[in-house]
């Protein structure tokens, strides 16, 4: 949330807030058939489309139980003591409702931030789910926010303001002394009131949103550029977003005007030229912008926008994300790729991550061959978002933070308002606790989209499609990611020829695709979809196997740090109540799975056995995502002759050749194996060379020489087990293996590279240096 010149900690110890917790039981769901109003204005350069939010439902499993507990929530909350503040400001009787605590206390700058959440909560919870009570909430809400509209003129505000702060903290940031991050609030009660128009119908939403937006049309239409692009450097959340969202609404020019308005020069222009300047700035500051770029883009065509929005998302995923998807430390963007340095307890807001999978989806709509948004989307949402929530909590409540310092955990760390701590049914109110509602009534959102006969699985959870348009019902029955295999079984009038796209993972490798219990003879290359297109018969199944594998993933800034994935998900190591001052020391080679159903590992770490398991279920211990392997060293013994690899005369220069030797001890004869996705590299502990191929050769005989580390492909080694402990190691350019010159078992022979022959010189055992 906030930015410079105000933080959250400033505003925090300024209003002196603390937090508490409560917890009482909700009610069951009523049912009903949703309604929803379509916009008048089509977005532009969308090659697919989202079902309707009623379509889809999720069936019973992970991400359904984190709905269950945000549906209890919303179904609790009194709405009169979340109305509060609005009535207080607006000089209506408060009908004694309590006021509430943490950022909506009467007294905190931008109280009324969490209201818009809730809208659309409500709202989606209806759309998704024909929850009555939902839906009766909002618009109880929205009945109550047009009272306090009406009295306007007797608060003294001007026509059309809606808030739970005085207008007059417009006037100071017009002023250049911002009291608070005024838009950020106004834009979340915006943004509701759009949702229970479009989700529900509500057409007293629309008609309050309406004279809303007016006023803030109204508002920065008379300022200067100047003055405009200043006010843009407080936090102002989606404002461009809503307001083009209002204009493809209502097709009124008026809302798209006042939308490019918030167009922030400052942040924008970097991005337009693809200059990555987002060291040092406010990161969830930024996110809600590139949403708003992107969807300026689809109302407009104008293609600054989709490359501001497209830039920001390739430099944002590539170099400043964590493992588990969020990104951000102490809620700032670091320097791009500084993620080993930056492991704090502070580190990845949930907001920003909210905001990343809507930028993401807005995307991918726009290029859904371009699978590796999903793969994104599918790693932060499982990681960060859907582990942010409490299991045990029966509202459903989350942590702020996620920190990924060694030994951390959710829920009890940190400050009141951060680093850990849950929050509460009405003493916190964190910017994360409101868009965590929206993320856990939305969940199935983006599982399956459409273009004309062609259906695309995106996620891959339990859960049911009813293709209302063409009559068809697709079930998905799954225990992934515990489980490699998804089921679709395709029911109702599915007769003729249709296309359903499969997403395959970027580290799907040897995926597989069958209907019926027959192989289909289709592509699925990593990184891509596979589509499988026949003649359907109701009642046919498509199986889905997507082989996963424990993968190092190295931290951009430091090879030698690493986080473990299995499939889509990161492992978490369980340390329990101890405490960690540093990394522990993986041993990736230990790492074994331990359950056929569960994700379930062992793996020794610090010369103990660890117990390793997916981190959106790392609840209640200590845990750690990243390790340490720097300080581990192998020796290279080699079958055919048992003599190991060095460097000859350790020698610390480029181009010094790779021989073998009797095991002298020496340290040209230890290499570390510095991963590099699913290969590695192998640094000499002497020289600090690695090993690479003599002019990235793809011959036979092509000598093994070391060389600096200029992360060419002659320098990346993929390790093959041969199942019996020992190894082959293949070169990533050539394909050739690493092997001794002649099959020779004397000192000081040539490390070659040559073809798989099957001789024992081309295998080698690792042996850990303890």
């Amino acid at each position: 949330m906030s930015s410079s010149p105000l933080s959250r900690r400033t505003l925090l110890r300024a209003t002196g807030i603390a937090a508490a917790a409560t917890a009482v039981p909700g009610l069951a769901p009523g049912i009903a058939s949703a309604a929803s109003v379509p916009p008048a204005r089509g977005d532009l350069g969308v090659s697919a489309h989202p079902f309707d939010l009623g379509e889809v439902r999720l069936s019973a499993g992970r991400w359904q139980d984190n709905q269950s507990r945000t549906l209890s929530y919303l179904r609790f909350v009194d709405v009169d003591r979340l109305l509060y503040n609005f009535r207080a400001n607006h000089r209506l009787s408060t009908q004694g409702a309590a006021a509430l605590g943490g950022w909506e206390a009467p007294n905190f700058p931008f109280r009324t931030h969490s209201q818009g959440h809730f809208l659309s909560a409500w709202a989606q919870a209806w759309a998704v789910l024909g929850d009555t009570t939902c839906r009766d909430r909002a618009n109880h809400m929205v009945a109550e926010l047009a009272k306090c509209q009406a009295n306007n003129s007797a608060a003294g505000f001007n026509t059309g303001y809606l808030s739970g702060f005085p207008e007059s903290d417009l006037d100071a940031m017009e002023a250049g002394s911002p009291k608070a991050v005024s838009y950020y609030a106004l834009h979340k009660t915006l943004a509701g009131l759009l949702d229970v128009w479009r989700h529900i119908g509500n057409t007293q939403a629309r008609d309050v949103l309406l004279r809303f937006a007016g006023w803030v049309d109204w508002r920065t239409g008379r300022l200067s550029y100047s003055t405009m692009q200043r006010v843009l450097g407080t936090e102002f959340g989606g404002m461009n977003a809503v307001l083009t969202d209002l204009y493809q609404q209502t097709g009124d020019s008026r809302w798209l005007t006042a939308a490019q308005r918030f167009d922030h020069a400052a942040v924008f222009d970097p991005l337009a030229a693809n200059q990555d300047r987002l060291a040092g700035l406010h990161a969830n500051t930024q996110v809600p912008k590139w949403i708003g770029a992107a969807r300026e883009y689809k109302a407009t065509g104008t293609t600054r926008y989709r490359d501001i929005a497209l830039n920001a998302w390739n430099f944002t995923v590539g170099a400043h994300t964590y493992v588990i998807g969020g990104n951000s430390q102490a809620e700032h963007f670091r320097a791009p790729n500084a993620i080993a340095a930056y492991l704090n307890t502070d580190t990845a807001e949930a907001c920003n991550t909210y905001n990343m999978l809507k930028l993401t989806r807005e995307l991918w709509l726009l290029d859904p061959d371009r699978a590796a948004y999903f793969d994104f989307y599918e790693r932060a949402l499982l990681n960060h978002l859907l582990g942010q929530q409490n299991p045990s909590d029966p509202h459903g409540h989350i942590c702020y933070f996620t920190g990924l310092n060694p030994g951390h955990r959710r829920g009890n760390t940190g400050p009141a308002w951060g680093g850990g701590n849950w929050s509460t049914d009405y003493t916190t109110f964190w910017c994360c606790q409101g868009t965590a509602l929206e993320v856990n009534t939305s969940l199935a959102n983006s599982i399956y989209f459409h273009n004309g006969t062609t259906l695309t699985v995106n996620l891959y959870t339990p859960s049911v499609l009813t293709w209302t348009q063409r009559g068809i019902t697709v079930t998905q029955t799954t225990g992934y990611p515990a489980s490699d295999t998804t089921s679709l079984t395709v029911t109702g009038s599915v007769g003729g020829s249709w296309t359903m796209r499969l997403r395959i993972p970027a580290w799907a490798t040897g995926a597989t695709v069958s209907v019926n219990g027959t192989a289909q003879g289709i592509a699925t290359t990593p990184g891509t979809y596979a589509s499988l297109t026949r003649s359907w018969t109701s009642g046919d199944t498509v199986t889905v196997r997507l082989p996963m594998r424990p993968v190092v993933q190295p931290a951009n800034d430091n090879p030698g740090v690493v986080a473990i994935t299995y499939g889509p998900a990161v492992l978490a190591g369980n340390y329990g109540n101890t405490t960690l001052s540093r990394l522990p020391s993986l041993d990736v080679a230990s790492i074994t799975r331990t359950s056929t159903s569960t994700l379930a590992f062992t793996a020794r770490a610090n010369g103990a056995t660890v117990n390793l398991g997916p981190f959106h279920d790392a609840h209640g211990y200590n845990y750690t995502v990243y390790w340490s392997t720097g300080g581990e060293s192998y020796r290279l013994v080699n079958v055919g002759s048992g003599l190991v690899l060095g460097i000859q005369d350790m020698s610390t220069t480029d181009g010094g050749l790779a021989l073998q030797w009797g095991d002298t001890g020496t340290a040209d004869h230890n290499w570390q194996m510095v991963p590099d996705g699913t290969n590695v590299r192998f640094r000499n502990v002497h020289s600090g060379k690695v090993l690479g191929v003599e002019n990235m050769s793809t011959a036979d005989n092509a000598r093994v020489l070391q060389w600096s580390d200029t992360g060419t492909a002659d320098h990346r080694w993929t390790l093959v087990d041969n199942g019996d402990g020992t190894h082959k190691i293949r070169n990533v350019h050539s394909g050739k293996l690493l092997g001794i010159l002649n099959g020779s078992t004397a000192w000081g022979a040539q490390a070659v590279q040559d073809s798989d022959n099957g001789s024992a010189d081309n295998r080698w055992r690792l042996v850990r240096n303890t």
